[in-house]
């Protein structure tokens, strides 16, 4: 599962980023949050770094387990996903799975993700995942308040705004041109639904190099922004009155030996006209059988329950899912089959998500719809949103968590979490976000200040 490279393979990878300009390797995994630690050593060093010289102590990181008197977890780097620095060419960015006496680490969510695809190629399936990254550009001043760098950007509806497009083009410009040259494809870009806001768009690929793009797009974003004296946030609400942070997930299964996508097929060939096969739908199924527990990954922040609301402080629907559901192009589902089908689109996914483990998750949920046959029933094609309670319940509609308390309850209360990630990740998982809402339920907040010190 983790992939050493013979030495005369190193010194050829070694040799070519010398060439290149290479100075130095960074070995990057991520903590339980999604957010990337690592050391970086000379190219020198590369071929013990990529026999896990370099250690770490896992009691020091979040979700990484261990006690103080534990021996040190070790990081080994995928070299064939390496990324140049398009901002620092000095500097090789190598995605990293963590290692303990040199066996697979099984708190590292990346060996997590790759022992769950395992098991899809056991049934013959790989995976197939676009992430959609949405990203505010903002500018945070010295008492760390937020706000829309660009005058003009204050349109009620900005999606698709050109003008605001424009005004950002200078750190629009870098992404675009960076996601390009690595290769990945990029499609579409835009300005997405609020001031500030921004998505890209760029070609799918297998479930670990999509969770690694991701993972990177961030960390250049964020260096980008800071070039313009900026912050790129991927914060699922940074404002309570504008839309929220998405990065939705499109998954797909492919055959291993044909690599033909196994969800696709012909509209007129599906009974309900979508262009998904049975596998499709059974694979949805699943999702949608531990959707609440999944929330928990997708939106794992006190902030994503700001994000997934029907309307809140906006003057119009947010378009996020509330519902456990799912349908065809109707964004009120949590679970959306686009246009043209041969995907499904996990849309409670919020800009905070640790990629690989909600990944991990999501093809686990699917996979069991599939061995066990399930069924999710109707597509539903009607506005959520304005059913009433009584007509969703006669549907079998349910909410999806509320607040990242519930969200935890559901995760903790289904055998299936447990299954997956073995006990002591999930009780990690567990008791980090559950002292996230202590810490914010016990916090006093600037809304309470204003509305309760001179009423009462």
């Amino acid at each position: 599962m983790i992939n050493i490279k013979t030495d005369n393979e190193i010194s050829e990878i070694q040799q070519d980023l010398k060439d290149k300009g290479v100075k130095y390797c960074m070995g990057n995994y991520v903590d339980i949050h999604g957010i990337p630690k690592g050391k970086v050593v000379p190219i020198t060093h590369l071929h013990h770094m990529a026999h896990g010289s370099e250690l770490y102590t896992g009691y020091a990181l979040d979700g990484l387990g261990q006690q103080p008197n534990d021996d040190e977890i070790a990081s080994v780097p995928d070299l064939d996903h390496i990324i140049q620095l398009p901002w620092q060419p000095e500097i090789a960015w190598m995605p990293a799975d963590n290692t303990l006496y040199g066996q697979p680490y099984k708190l590292n969510t990346r060996v997590l993700l790759k022992s769950v695809l395992e098991q899809a190629k056991e049934m013959g399936f790989g995976m197939n995942l676009g992430i959609e990254a949405e990203v505010y550009l903002l500018r945070q001043d010295e008492n760390g308040k937020l706000s829309v760098p660009d005058p003009d950007d204050k349109l009620k509806k900005p999606c698709y705004d050109t003008r605001a497009f424009l005004s950002n083009f200078s750190w629009l410009d870098k992404m675009a041109t960076s996601i390009n040259d690595l290769g990945w494809g990029l499609y579409s870009f835009d300005h997405e639904d609020a001031n500030g806001q921004f998505e890209f768009d760029f070609n799918y690929a297998d479930a670990v190099t999509s969770c690694d793009r991701f993972t990177f797009l961030k960390l250049m974003a964020k260096e980008y922004a800071k070039q313009e004296g900026l912050l790129a946030t991927f914060m699922p609400k940074p404002f309570s009155n504008k839309t929220g942070t998405g990065a939705h997930f499109n998954m797909s299964l492919y055959d291993l030996e044909t690599k033909e996508n196994l969800f696709q097929c012909k509209p007129v060939d599906d009974p309900h006209g979508l262009g998904l096969t049975k596998l499709g739908y059974q694979f949805i199924a699943g999702i949608l059988k531990h959707g609440p527990a999944l929330c928990a990954v997708f939106a794992p922040t006190v902030n994503s329950y700001k994000r997934l609301v029907r309307q809140g402080d906006m003057p119009y629907f947010t378009w996020a899912p509330v519902f456990n559901s799912f349908g065809s192009n109707n964004r009120t589902n949590s679970v959306r089959v686009p246009m043209g089908g041969g995907r499904c689109e996990s849309r409670n996914a919020d800009g905070a998500t640790n990629p690989y483990l909600a990944a991990a998750l999501a093809l686990a949920a699917g996979l069991e719809g599939i061995r066990e046959n399930l069924d999710p029933g109707l597509p539903q094609e009607k506005n959520l949103y304005e059913l009433t309670e009584e007509e969703r319940a006669e549907k079998g509609i349910g909410f999806l968590p509320r607040t990242l308390d519930e969200a935890i309850d559901a995760f903790e209360a289904d055998p299936f979490v447990e299954q997956v990630l073995g006990s002591e990740l999930r009780n990690e998982f567990i008791r980090y976000k559950r002292a996230e809402w202590n810490e914010y339920h016990t916090a006093v907040s600037e809304w309470e200040i204003q509305r309760y010190s001179h009423l009462f």
